[in-house]
């Protein structure tokens, strides 16, 4: 379906019915205030206007930023070299960035160095580093506008799930690592001699972040969060494909009175720039977003450079398993958003749905309908719920395995083309027929594909799900708790979703088992990774009591 400009019945803001499940993870109320429908449709014109300019035409952006972020100011790359980011919805142009290599990476550490050993960041007090971070979860909601506009044009991201979803996620995960920064505690141990000793949780020093394309504004939070709160200091490098809105967030970070070197941001490719975060030899620790092979590069990099510590979030082939007694219109939805939402492009989509055999057919048909009604158009429009993939790259890879899905003997119901002329757009696909064998059954696609694999028994769907190299998410549907209980203790995933999907939260830790990675993100086992145990120990005279 295509969400048509010229259509006003579609070109209108969504009916905002909070209890629609879709809606609820889409836009939640409590993102509006009472009389949200009113908000919705100020933005959604406001935008609309934005986009065209006196003529009809496209008005073209102001990029605001788009140089490197070293001790607290932008700056050229030392070769001048710059490239270019594309607009995936329409192909053109946005902005040319510099390009960051292996001496720009090495001059932002030693800006983040000087910082951690010398600047008062990691000597405030919990207290003082609180009160910043609070300021800079403000200031994320004061310019939310101008970030969900970024992550559109740089990512083909859609502006109302970002404006009014991610965006207010990423400054509540600010506030919620503001929140732990005056709680980071040692403990007193019972020694078995006469010595008195306690433990000391001291920041682990200078972070490298590297982050992906495909959430860069939920992503910067989830990772830089946790490490200021720490009293770490920072080299960020987004990804080349969408570096306009970690640059933006650098601004921002200085108007929140972050001091001068805590973050700083080297754009550029990561065969270059990553690959000397991942290198350098003064960085203490490293975490990493992205594809399992890229994944196993970082780690290989920091065992031969300082053996500094990583932590990977990589791919997933994450299952969703259906059960006869599940709900199959709540099941429909969970499995359409799970899979279709940011266009498939999240390492959680359920992109391996297992439907028992009972209700195969009927699960199938009430998906079918769903998938076809899920808009593609303009990622501005409130009325579109798929936007154009993040890139070419990506583009093309998607098409590939769908190609590769229909020679293997997979059933296309829907979808499973190009969609337009202009932009990386691809029709939501839904797959039926699909073997545990398959190539689109094995390999993360990472674009809008659905998968539907039939099955028999409990026995069987556990050990058919745990038969991949991943073990990110899943999501299990079920009226039964023994069988929810039982598959979920099962399942080798980080995250199990019971009778819901992608529930992700600032309090629930985030991370994979296998090939998936390891490490923890969200929750305060984020901290783990930005903080190092020192124990102290001092002889006792005369005590009355050890």
């Amino acid at each position: 379906m295509t969400a048509d400009p010229n259509n006003e019945s579609q070109n209108s803001p969504p009916n905002l019915n909070c209890s629609t499940p879709l809606l609820a993870y889409k836009y939640p109320c409590s993102s509006f205030g009472n009389n949200n429908s009113g908000v919705v449709f100020l933005f959604y014109q406001k935008h609309k206007e934005r986009k065209m300019s006196s003529n009809g035409k496209s008005a073209k952006r102001e990029i605001k930023f788009t140089k490197l972020f070293i001790n607290g100011e932008f700056v050229d790359s030392i070769s001048g070299n710059t490239f270019e980011t594309i607009d995936p919805a329409t192909e053109e142009v946005l902005a040319t960035v510099a390009e960051g290599r292996e001496e720009d990476v090495d001059l932002a550490v030693k800006a983040a160095r000087e910082a951690f050993d010398n600047g008062p960041w990691p000597r405030m007090s919990g207290e003082a580093r609180r009160k910043i971070l609070l300021k800079f979860a403000d200031i994320i909601d004061e310019n939310a506008d101008e970030l969900a506009t970024l992550e559109v044009i740089d990512g083909g991201k859609l502006f109302g799930p970002v404006r009014y979803f991610e965006v207010p996620i990423s400054s509540e995960t600010f506030r919620y690592f503001a929140g732990a920064a005056d709680k980071i505690r040692g403990a007193t141990l019972k020694m078995s001699s006469s010595i008195q000793a306690y433990t000391l949780r001291e920041p682990i020093g200078v972070v490298g972040h590297i982050i992906p394309w495909n959430g860069p504004a939920y992503m910067f939070a989830t990772k830089v969060a946790p490490a200021l709160a720490a009293g770490c200091t920072m080299v960020v490098k987004p990804a080349e494909q969408t570096p306009l809105t970690v640059l933006f967030f650098a601004h921002l970070s200085k108007l929140a009175g972050i001091p001068d070197g805590v973050i700083n941001v080297v754009n550029g490719y990561g065969k270059t720039a990553g690959a000397a975060v991942s290198s350098h030899m003064d960085i203490d620790a490293v975490t990493f977003t992205g594809s399992t092979e890229v994944g196993r590069l970082v780690m290989q990099a920091a065992a031969t450079s300082n053996l500094k510590p990583v932590s990977l979030e990589l791919g997933g082939k994450n299952p969703i398993i259906i059960f006869d007694d599940a709900d199959l219109d709540k099941a429909a939805e969970f499995a359409t958003f799970g899979n279709l939402t940011n266009k498939g492009e999240m390492c959680v989509s359920g992109s391996r749905v297992f439907v028992q055999e009972g209700v195969h057919d009927a699960f199938v048909k009430k998906l079918e309908v769903m998938v076809k009604h899920w808009a593609t158009g303009d990622p501005f429009d409130l009325a579109t719920r798929h936007g154009p993939q993040n890139n070419k790259q990506q583009y093309e890879k998607v098409l590939s395995l769908i190609e590769q899905g229909k020679k293997e003997g997979a059933t296309v119901v829907t979808g499973g083309k190009p969609f337009g002329t202009k932009g990386f757009y691809i029709e939501p696909t839904l797959f039926t027929n699909v073997t545990d064998e398959m190539t689109i059954a094995k390999e993360e696609i990472f674009g809008p594909v659905i998968s539907i694999l039939k099955f028999k028994t409990a026995e069987e769907v556990i050990k058919r799900a745990n038969a991949t190299k991943y073990g990110l998410a899943s999501g299990v549907m079920t009226k039964n708790i023994d069988v929810a209980n039982t598959v979920s203790r099962s399942l080798r995933a980080g995250a199990v979703w019971i009778n819901c999907y992608l529930a992700l939260d600032r309090d629930a830790p985030h991370g994979g088992y296998k090939m998936s990675g390891f490490g923890r993100e969200q929750g305060l086992e984020a901290l783990d990774h930005y903080l190092q145990i020192k124990t102290v120990a001092t002889p006792i005279y005369n005590s009355p009591w050890l």
